[in-house]
């Protein structure tokens, strides 16, 4: 496993650190209770909620699966791309290490009467998943923090441990011609997650993209084969 070290600045790592700190101090967030790309879902606090960047994801989800794959939802949170993906016919295993989001995520499958095309499960990585995929999603914690509870688990993944146990292990999931949707942002180290990639061979394509104040925030088609045209429109602004 590569050892980590954050390819920015010195500077950029601690106004991260200091960031991550500010929304530690802010503490837990009320319960979410939401419409989001016609999905309904209740997110209580500890389980990332839908913010105004995350249809970059889940937009791209509906555009990408096509009726009868089989997609796993790596680090489902609300489970609300696995539903996205079901949607759209697709049979889902969505996972998480999170108990809380475990829970969430199937309390929001039934809301919405997926539950005999998605699978949710408790699991660290693909400990607990078999078999091939024809697409993965993964929207990963974006800080290298260690968490520090079950609030944090879902925005810090200590030294990337899992991020790079993802990428090192993602290629024997994956079906021939199979790929995956990754989101991720440049308030965690964008350079290391790309260097994970392309070092584990895959190729990526920028599917959608949005700036926000300083920030940018993305969403990928990796592949290990050349990149494929979009089914849907395309990239989102």
């Amino acid at each position: 496993m590569d050892e980590y070290r954050p390819m920015m600045s010195a500077e950029r790592a601690a106004c991260l650190r200091e960031w991550q700190e500010r929304a530690y101090r802010r503490g837990r967030r009320a319960r979410q209770d939401v419409t989001y790309l016609g999905c309904e879902l209740v997110i209580p606090p500890g389980v990332m909620p839908i913010t105004p960047v995350s249809n970059l994801l889940g937009q791209a989800v509906l555009n990408e699966v096509g009726a009868g794959e089989r997609v796993l939802d790596m680090g489902t949170g609300s489970g609300v791309n696995a539903i996205l993906a079901a949607s759209q016919g697709a049979s889902v295993l969505a996972v998480d290490i999170n108990p809380d989001a475990v829970t969430t995520a199937r309390n929001n499958v039934r809301r919405n009467g997926f539950e005999d095309l998605v699978e949710v499960r408790e699991n660290d990585v693909f400990g607990a998943v078999e078999g091939a995929f024809d697409l993965i999603v993964f929207d990963p914690p974006f800080r290298w923090f260690r968490p520090r509870d079950s609030f944090e688990m879902a925005s810090t993944d200590e030294n990337y441990a899992a991020m790079t146990r993802f990428f090192g292990e993602a290629r024997t999931h994956l079906t021939p011609g199979g790929r995956m949707l990754v989101f991720f942002g440049t308030t965690g180290d964008l350079a290391y997650l790309l260097h994970l990639a392309e070092g584990a061979g895959f190729s990526h394509t920028v599917l959608a993209e949005r700036e926000s104040g300083d920030d940018a925030y993305f969403t990928y088609r990796m592949s290990l084969s050349a990149p494929r045209p979009s089914r849907g429109r395309g990239r989102l602004r």
